[in-house]
């Protein structure tokens, strides 16, 4: 039995848009309940979340059979901890603070099986080869691996087209957050000037032929990403969700008495 198709690979190869939720809450619970949301795509983040390798697995469990694909963020760029989250499951992952294309190669390499990269051979005895029941897994794993880089820095952004021209980067999402305070605009990623920059750079991204990702919830970027190109866009997050919700329900009972 071959490595399963990555169906969100897939989708970004044949020009697909996809439409995703970021999931910060690191809970197996809140996962499960978004799986029936309807997103396309679901990110368990491991950069600014409090997750560990175990609360990974367990929302990729809880995840498993859903029609929202797990893309799972880790929280530095290094071969140890994206060996970790492919062996738990993970098919797509997301790298932030990719800066040159020499760190975009090594990451490639990092998703690879030897000869063609630096990944351990450990699916064996892992939960991504069904604990050694997919017998023909190593040889077909690679073809379906994502992997997705973040650009979110000047420097990043000034070497965007090397990076672009990596082979084995499936697609490259704008940090808006991030290249916003990197170029002087800490906590103004709707600032005009910020605005023409990320849709510029998700513009570059698509006549590359690569598949560019954005994550904003304001409903006019949103439209405006995706005229520039954007084909995975999260337009959500749990954390949001969650507290909007909660305070429009007791501003309306408190406050309004309803």
């Amino acid at each position: 039995m071959p490595a399963p198709t990555n169906t969100f690979k897939q989708a970004l190869a044949d020009g697909e848009t996809l439409f995703g939720c970021w999931m910060s809450m690191a809970e197996p619970y809140t996962a499960e309940i978004l799986s029936g949301a309807g997103f396309d795509w679901l990110l368990i983040d491991g950069e600014h979340s409090p997750n560990d390798i175990r609360s990974i697995r367990d929302q990729m469990i809880a995840l498993k059979g859903s029609a929202s694909h797990p893309v799972v963020r880790v929280p530095v760029g290094e071969t140890w901890i994206i060996k970790q989250v492919l062996d738990v499951g993970a098919q797509s992952v997301l790298v932030p603070m990719v800066e040159t294309a020499d760190q975009a190669r090594e990451l490639v390499r990092a998703c690879r099986y030897p000869p063609n990269g630096t990944r351990g051979v450990g699916y064996a005895v892992g939960r991504v080869s069904d604990f050694g029941q997919m017998e023909n897994y190593g040889p077909t794993a690679d073809a379906q691996i994502c992997l997705l880089v973040q650009v979110e820095n000047k420097t990043g952004l000034d070497n965007l087209d090397e990076i672009l021209a990596v082979e084995g980067v499936d697609g490259v999402f704008i940090g808006p957050a991030d290249l916003s305070a990197s170029m002087g605009y800490l906590g103004q990623t709707m600032h005009p000037d910020m605005v023409q920059t990320i849709l510029g750079a998700l513009k570059r991204i698509a006549d590359a032929g690569k598949a560019p990702g954005i994550l904003t919830t304001d409903e006019g970027m949103i439209r405006s990403s995706l005229e520039a190109g954007a084909r995975f866009v999260a337009v959500a997050m749990d954390i949001a969700l969650l507290l909007e919700n909660g305070k429009a329900a007791a501003s309306k009972w408190i406050n309004g008495m309803g």
